[in-house]
């Protein structure tokens, strides 16, 4: 079959990458060092090259722009709306990055001039439709985050129940319930107690826990559900 018949729209990927902080919820973003739109901030991305894979490129793109690599990511959904680009026909795939600020020092390159994490609610206005792709992101992240446990992406390896908690609370902006989010939690059985603690603070010293990955991974095998 003659494929040169038919329109070639260009095929870029959009990154929306989730990080957090001390309560606040926040979007890594770029300022844009070329045209279209010189100086505004956008989603880290680019163009898909013809010998590389979406995710590839999404990795790609994020370690040349940001110098964010080896991160938890998903692909989340494909905007085309014909004139989201003012350069011509482009079809965006956008993925879901999660990942914990702490670990990465952002370098901007190539075409960025800057990288930045931004809180949701703090928001400057963005190139072409980016905003609406942080807001697909983001419900897509309120959503799973019921059904399966991506918020220890977000916290370090050492976390207390309190910082557990206050992930689930800052992602579904909602108040849980200590008790019985502590007790479901714990019911599942792949959160595993240290003997370690935080120390020099002015009251009981909490105990850390660490999410168990191979006893997840088993669980789901036998049939296990997460729902929180």
């Amino acid at each position: 079959m003659d494929l040169s018949k038919y329109p070639r729209p260009s095929v870029a990927v959009d990154l929306v990458v989730f990080g957090y902080e001390t309560r606040r919820l926040s979007v890594l973003l770029v300022k844009r060092g070329i045209e279209p739109f010189k100086g505004k901030w956008a989603l880290p991305g680019g163009f898909v090259r013809e010998n590389e894979s979406l995710e590839e490129t999404a990795r790609r793109e994020l370690q040349e722009e940001a110098g964010v690599a080896e991160i938890y990511l998903e692909q989340l959904y494909t905007f085309g709306d014909v004139k989201r680009d003012p350069r011509g026909r482009v079809l965006s795939v956008s993925y879901l990055a999660l990942v914990k600020p702490e670990d990465y020092r952002l370098v901007a390159s190539t075409d960025a001039s800057d990288a930045k994490w931004v809180p949701l609610t703090e928001l400057p206005p963005l190139a072409f439709d980016h905003q609406r792709i942080i807001e697909t992101g983001h419900q897509r992240l309120k959503n799973k985050i019921r059904y399966e446990p991506i918020g220890f992406e977000l916290l370090p390896k050492l976390f207390t129940l309190s910082q557990l908690q206050e992930i689930y609370e800052t992602v579904l902006e909602s108040e849980l319930d200590k008790r019985n989010f502590r007790k479901k939690i714990l019911g599942y059985g792949f959160l595993k107690e240290t003997d370690k603690k935080i120390e020099k603070v002015p009251y009981r010293q909490p105990t850390l826990y660490r999410f168990d990955t191979a006893t997840y991974r088993k669980l789901k095998r036998d049939g296990f559900q997460f729902e929180l």
